[in-house]
């Protein structure tokens, strides 16, 4: 079983499009620019990843490509995650057989299944991989949350899920799930604007959006955090704050793309329907929080 080191800024990437396709030079040139301005690891085919859309063959694509981008230099943690068992089963074994270090395994939307159906969907998937998996609890997309026992549970059975993105905006939560599990469960906030907050109460750091751009600075800020230095993480913290908001005006992830896109790291902001580009408005706060910050 692999291990890591769950703590830092692991970066939820976009994929890049060109004229309805996976753009796999603009992919490598994300993950290089991730590498070389010290990420802790990358996360393929999220939320922001557009994992959705992608069909099973670009999935794996994906997943490959960062696999041999990254070529042991950052962890790869692969989103597999479905509202079928049997999907989310068949993506794990996929990506462990590409090689990834770890996966991410959002809970089952749409369904809305009992805590039950939660632990024996996980439960399915745990053993279908001995690497490390990443619960994903974000209720406002799934419509349920990952319950505190039902976590407990996951990790009393299965070693290997011992870590938690939340995404669900609660501190409360985050002190509850570190005060039932301890240091046996790292929790990685979902959220950028809430990773402070969320440290404050026993994450370890964060599956970012924002760091697609801003890398250097924001592994500082956790990295401040984790040594307890809140006031020099707070300087981080405040000053990207407005753009974080900037970032989730409208859906995840076309803000980012069109800021990559701005920025020269990629070449379209295409996203795949139903998603569809930023409104007029949209566009103007967030290229002026770019040019507040000079990126």
């Amino acid at each position: 079983m692999k291990t890591i080191q769950f703590s830092g800024v692991y970066t939820a990437l976009a994929t890049p499009f060109d004229a309805g396709r996976v753009s796999f030079d603009d992919f490598e040139k994300l993950i290089a620019f991730q590498i070389d301005n010290g990420i802790n690891g990358i996360v393929p085919v999220g939320t922001t990843g557009e994992s959705p859309t992608l069909s099973h063959d670009e999935h794996a694509e994906v997943i490959q490509c960062a696999v041999a981008t990254a070529a042991g230099r950052v962890p790869v943690i692969a989103g597999t995650g479905s509202n079928s068992t049997t999907e989310a089963v068949s993506l794990t074994r996929r990506a462990h057989d590409a090689g990834v270090d770890g996966m991410l395994q959002v809970a089952p939307y749409y369904n809305k299944p009992s805590q039950e159906g939660i632990f024996e969907h996980f439960n399915a998937v745990a053993e279908a991989t001995d690497r490390p998996i990443v619960l994903y609890s974000i209720p406002g997309r799934c419509g349920v949350e990952i319950g505190i026992p039902t976590v407990e549970r996951l990790l009393s059975k299965h070693p290997h899920v011992n870590v938690i993105k939340e995404a669900g905006g609660n501190c409360d939560r985050v002190a509850e799930l570190h005060l039932a599990m301890g240091d046996d469960l790292v929790i990685l906030s979902g959220d950028d604007s809430m990773t402070l907050p969320f440290m404050a109460n026993g994450a370890s750091g964060v599956i970012s959006v924002a760091s697609n751009l801003v890398v250097s600075d924001l592994v500082a800020m956790v990295g401040a955090a984790l040594k307890n230095d809140y006031t020099a993480a707070r300087i981080y913290q405040l000053k990207y704050f407005q753009f974080f908001r900037a970032l989730f005006m409208e859906p995840n992830p076309v803000h980012i793309k069109a800021a990559l896109c701005r920025a020269g790291i990629i070449h379209s902001g295409e996203v795949r329907l139903p998603l569809s580009e930023l409104s007029v408005g949209t566009r103007q706060v967030l290229f002026g929080e770019m040019d507040r910050l000079g990126i």
